[in-house]
């Protein structure tokens, strides 16, 4: 059923470094979620077995180590994650950054994030 989500009322989880996720929609087959990283934090390198993964930053700057390459995200940039590539996103500036997560399928539900760390 159509109906309006708010950050506001989504379900919150905490991840990594003091890192936040709502989670706007979330269905096996596919998740969006609101996230913000704290200054000078990251996540551990990691890969989905099926999961694609597109991050679109709304604020600040992300850098996204790809396969050992480092990309960066500007703010109202955004880039897509395969399955099955290496990958971690940092903030390596003195702001917060948020960014909007769209995974197909959901890898949460799925089980689907393999640590290479």
């Amino acid at each position: 059923m159509g109906r309006a989500v708010d950050k506001n009322s989504a379900p919150h989880y905490f991840w990594g470094d003091k890192c936040s996720s709502w989670i706007l929609m979330s269905r096996d087959s596919l998740s969006v979620k609101i996230e913000t990283m704290p200054a000078n934090t990251r996540e551990t390198l990691h890969y989905h077995s099926l999961a694609r993964q597109f991050f679109f930053v709304t604020k600040g700057t992300a850098i996204f180590y790809v396969e050992g390459e480092r990309e960066v995200v500007n703010e109202q940039q955004g880039i897509l994650i395969e399955p099955m590539v290496k990958h971690y996103i940092a903030n390596e500036t003195s702001e917060p950054i948020d960014f909007l997560l769209v995974s197909q399928p959901d890898n949460d539900s799925t089980n689907d994030r393999t640590d290479c760390e």
